[in-house]
């Protein structure tokens, strides 16, 4: 049986903290501190390594709602601390140490190394739907890790840039710049527009240029998502769902069900532990 959009979004949903705690856990900074990587660069650095060591436009262009000046604030000079290999190999350590910190023993049970078989096949089988989708190709070219909790991280991680791409294109489709779209996820009450602000870069005055750009267009009233905004948002995220569904065909409906039913309890105990928190709980 066909995957639909929507269980192909469940599958991705329920395991994407697996691979969302990246952005938060400690183990990252530490590593790249130790490399002598600024803060902050570390972000762009292990993130666009797969890259290999461009200058800030491939990451601007595919990350999408990141301040341009602030990627180049990052790239190309880290390259000149670290290599992107080595980068590459810090963040996969990072996540390791990370896992293992928060699930424990759970790293080697049976249902892990199912899940993993699951999303492997899954992410190898979007290369050949690769085109168009330059952060999903580019991490589809590294190596994969042997552990099984690491194999599980890496495919999140392909099907997260492989969904992310799919969500560029139709941002794109839809008129939406990337500073757009977080203003939009702001309006919607589903984030806070003052971290997203922050942490992509954004000054006030460049936010509310563009909130007023939005409102022109019907789209924001008042602070909230207008009727017209919220009618957007809701297409653009069926369209996101509609191509990112191919990535789990080959898992038809009953496998790609067994992945989030696996996925669950794993995201769950990392989600209760914080792990997907900005204050992400130490390993000290």
């Amino acid at each position: 049986m066909d995957v639909t959009p929507a269980l192909a979004r469940e599958a991705w949903r329920l395991a994407e903290p697996l691979h969302a705690m990246i952005y938060f856990a400690p183990e990252v900074r530490e590593r790249f501190a130790a490399l002598g990587v600024p803060a902050g660069v570390d972000y762009f650095a292990s993130r666009g390594a797969a890259f290999g060591p461009v200058g800030p436009g491939p990451v601007v262009a595919t990350f999408y709602n990141f301040h341009p000046g602030l990627v180049a604030r990052a790239l190309p000079a880290a390259w000149e601390i670290v290599s992107p290999a080595t980068a590459v190999a810090a963040r996969l350590d990072a996540a390791d140490a990370a896992l293992v910190r928060g699930l424990g023993d759970v790293v080697q049970s049976p249902e892990v190394a199912e899940a993993a078989e699951l999303a492997r096949r899954a992410a190898e089988s979007a290369i050949a739907y690769a085109a168009g989708r330059p952060l999903f190709a580019a991490h589809a070219g590294l190596d994969w890790p042997q552990a099984p909790h690491l194999v599980l991280w890496h495919a999140q991680t392909l099907l997260r840039e492989f969904r992310g791409d799919a969500h560029v294109a139709a941002l794109l489709v839809a008129g939406v710049s990337g500073l757009q779209s977080i203003i939009l996820h702001a309006a919607s009450g589903q984030a806070n527009g003052r971290f997203l602000r922050a942490s992509r870069g954004w000054s006030r005055e460049e936010w509310a240029d563009e909130e007023s750009a939005l409102r022109e267009r019907g789209l924001i009233s008042g602070e909230e998502l207008s009727d017209e905004g919220r009618a957007l948002r809701d297409g653009i995220e069926a369209d996101t769902d509609r191509l990112a569904a191919p990535a789990y065909q080959v898992l038809g409906a009953d496998g790609a069900a067994r992945l989030a039913e696996l996925a669950r309890p794993l995201s769950r105990t990392l989600v209760k532990a914080g792990f997907l928190s900005a204050a992400a709980p130490s390993r000290k």
